[in-house]
């Protein structure tokens, strides 16, 4: 991990896209501003790891509905024969 010092104001650069400022320093708390490429996502920590998980659980699936659905007809096959 890189620790590095800044003063309200200052900067640090991530690559040639990426800036982040110090905003605001008070009350035990750091306000960043970011500029980066429009593309590039940037979430705060605690949201990464909330959509990380729910992917992970998303991928999981549900091993009993799968198997529920794959014993359902194909729409328009009657009889279940493709």
């Amino acid at each position: 991990m890189l620790i590095l010092s800044r003063r309200s104001g200052e900067a640090i650069r991530i690559g040639k896209d990426i800036r982040i400022v110090v905003v605001q320093l008070g009350g035990g708390k750091v306000r960043l501003g970011i500029e980066g490429p429009r593309d590039l996502r940037i979430l705060r920590e605690e949201l990464y790891d909330m959509v990380a998980g729910l992917n992970q659980h998303a991928q999981a699936g549900d091993a009993a509905a799968l198997e529920q659905w794959l014993q359902q007809p194909p729409a328009g096959k009657p009889g279940g024969m493709a």
